[in-house]
């Protein structure tokens, strides 16, 4: 083994040509030519794992792969650090949970993605903000923190990703999590990741879940637990007023371990290969060009857009997209930047007839107010991102589990945040779970530095449009509940006058927009599937050394947001890259609705 690592190493500092044999899976048979010198040999630095990503999956490998001293472990990341000379305070856009808007707004954390125009949204580019820091999105996101359904698990084994079922992932989410109420057969105590619950006095966030009961839904006590269907308080990744990011959670106690090394501002331009074996990563960092070997293995953490471009930029996708851009081709791999999918979502807003939304708070003085106690406390309206309350639904009968989400926000949010609000409202933001339109990304060229083409063909099913178009109906229908009558004024979005069918429809093409979500772009699968990426295991197919960790393996949507089943994800991978026996709790109860004749 050891001498099959020398060789590796050996002919990338030769720049010799090597001859990729076809695997069961390859369509192509390519050839490559590493350019370096003969001294690369001598001072390329070699680690047993190298890492590509400090993201919501990268941060839990590190940590977990770490914990075994006898391993050397590289964690090369795009971004800068989270923080500030160490500080939260220093670093307060991102640590204040109230503050999420300014890094969905701003490219020095953020890789501000845009998709192509989407026709079935009337055109429109789409904004997609991305993590580009440590903690990935995890440092950027609204912290709700959401499992999915048992249901969304199971359909993965079902899809191909034997071992992935809810029995084998629910001890990974409790291995990751210290909940603050708190362990039970669903809630983890002593992982690294703190998770809190809303529990918030705001009488609209009351209003919300008393409103959902009156409209005949259920009340869940917790939405990751026995019953995700209902409405209730939801979870969130906050820690005594902090955001709980995995840069917190799992890299920052783990950067005193002697064999972890975390670097920043390291583009990975390529994997390195010898034959099929990825060897190691050339990345780029102030800018200089380094190398770096791995003698166990390459994993990317890189998230649904960055690991499927760093696959192709290396050689690996489909081989016709490649040459088309003249890439030699490692391995043909199709599935590579293809099942693309992501969460629609629509704001259904609210006037407020009383002044108790967060329109007043964020006037200039309220938040000078605000934003000194939170940097003096770490407590008041600065300590949460106020989304406390939410819900989940089935949008029809014959649906087994919930496949609408519910988030409550006592404000108005227009344009990602970019505006101001204009008046006291509160709204909804509402979507469907498991839309069936499906896109995928490619290469803009060679640069690893331009973003890919990112088309995730939006509305482009029936189906989708009329999912919509309830969850426009549906909210407005628990709107419409006694809880809110104290405070009820006119609807300000979508308003008035759209109330046919078609009239929704077109309000829908105007405003929807992406939830975050973007995952299943390198989907593990079985070896039969030609769209599959990686193995159960989340090794790439055809190839040695290298695996992908993140929500890019996916095979399908969960019922919910994506940060919890991400560090679910790299928790269980961590398991599998240590050949350990994977953990299981079968039989966990889980609820079933007493008919599925009806909708509620």
């Amino acid at each position: 083994m050891v001498f099959l690592h020398l060789s590796a190493r050996l002919s990338i500092a030769l720049g010799k040509n090597a001859t990729i044999a076809n695997s069961p899976r390859a369509r192509l048979t390519p050839l490559v030519t590493y350019y370096s010198t003969s001294s690369t040999a001598k001072t390329t630095p070699s680690y047993s794992y190298v890492i590509i990503g400090a993201g919501s999956a990268g941060c839990v490998l590190a940590n977990r792969l770490s914990e075994n001293p006898s391993e050397s472990i590289l964690l090369l990341e795009a971004g800068p650090k989270d923080m500030l000379l160490g500080s939260t305070r220093l670093s307060w856009k991102i640590h204040m949970p109230a503050a999420l808007t300014y890094n969905l707004c701003d490219d020095k954390y953020n890789w501000f993605y845009h998709t192509l125009p989407q026709a079935g949204l009337d055109g429109r580019v789409m904004y997609w903000p991305r993590g580009r820091v440590w903690g990935g999105s995890s440092s950027l996101n609204a912290m709700v923190y959401i499992r999915g359904h048992a249901q969304d698990y199971n359909r993965w084994h079902g899809q191909g990703a034997d071992g992935w079922d809810y029995d084998h992932c629910l001890p990974y989410f409790r291995k990751a999590q210290s909940h603050e109420l708190g362990a039970d057969r669903y809630r983890g105590r002593n992982g690294p990741l703190h998770v809190s619950q809303g529990k918030t006095d705001h009488p609209l966030h009351h209003a919300f879940i008393e409103a959902g009961q009156q409209a005949g839904y259920p009340f869940t006590d917790d939405m990751n637990g026995y019953q995700q269907e209902g409405f209730g308080w939801m979870d969130m990744t906050i820690h005594k007023g902090k955001r709980w990011s995995t840069a917190s959670a799992y890299l920052r106690p783990a950067l005193s371990r002697p064999n972890l090394k975390a670097e920043v501002h390291c583009l990975t331009t390529r994997v390195l290969f010898d034959g099929t074996r990825a060897v190691g990563v050339e990345y780029q960092q102030n800018g200089q060009v380094k190398k770096v070997f791995a003698d166990k293995e390459v994993i990317l953490s890189g998230g649904a857009i960055n690991s499927p471009q760093l696959l192709m930029l290396s050689g690996v996708g489909d081989g016709d997209h490649l040459k088309e851009l003249g890439i030699p081709v490692i391995q043909h791999l199709p599935g590579v930047g293809s099942n693309l999918q992501d969460h629609l979502e629509i704001y259904v807003q609210q006037q407020c007839t009383q002044p108790i939304t967060l329109f007043k708070a964020q006037k200039p003085f309220h938040m000078l107010k605000i934003g000194l106690e939170w940097l003096l406390c770490f407590t008041g309206y600065g300590a949460t991102t106020h989304l406390e309350s939410g819900g989940f639904i089935r949008s029809r009968p014959g649906v087994t589990h919930p496949d609408i989400q519910f988030h409550f926000l006592p404000s108005q949010v227009v344009d990602h945040g970019r505006i101001k609000p204009t008046l006291e409202a509160y709204q909804v933001h509402v979507g469907p779970m498991r839309s069936t339109s499906v896109g995928w990304l490619k290469l803009r060229s060679r640069n690893p530095s331009d973003h890919p083409i990112i088309q995730p063909n939006y509305l482009s099913t029936d189906n989708d449009v009329w999912e919509l178009r309830q969850c426009v109906k549906l909210a407005r229908e628990i709107f419409a509940q006694k809880a809110f009558e104290p405070f009820r004024g006119p609807e300000v979005m979508p308003g008035a006058i759209f109330q046919s069918d078609s009239d929704i429809d077109a309000f829908v093409r105007q405003k929807t927009e992406s939830a975050y979500h973007p995952s299943c772009t390198c989907k593990m699968g079985a070896p039969t599937d030609r769209g599959a990426v990686v193995d159960p295991d989340t090794r790439v197919y055809g190839l040695e050394g290298l695996r992908v960790v993140d929500a890019s393996i996916m095979p399908s949507m969960v019922s919910g947001n994506l940060n919890a089943p991400t560090i679910m994800i790299a928790e269980k991978a961590a398991d599998a890259i240590k050949g350990l026996v994977p953990l299981c709790d079968s039989n966990v109860p889980v609820y079933q609705p007493p008919s599925l004749e009806t909708q509620r």
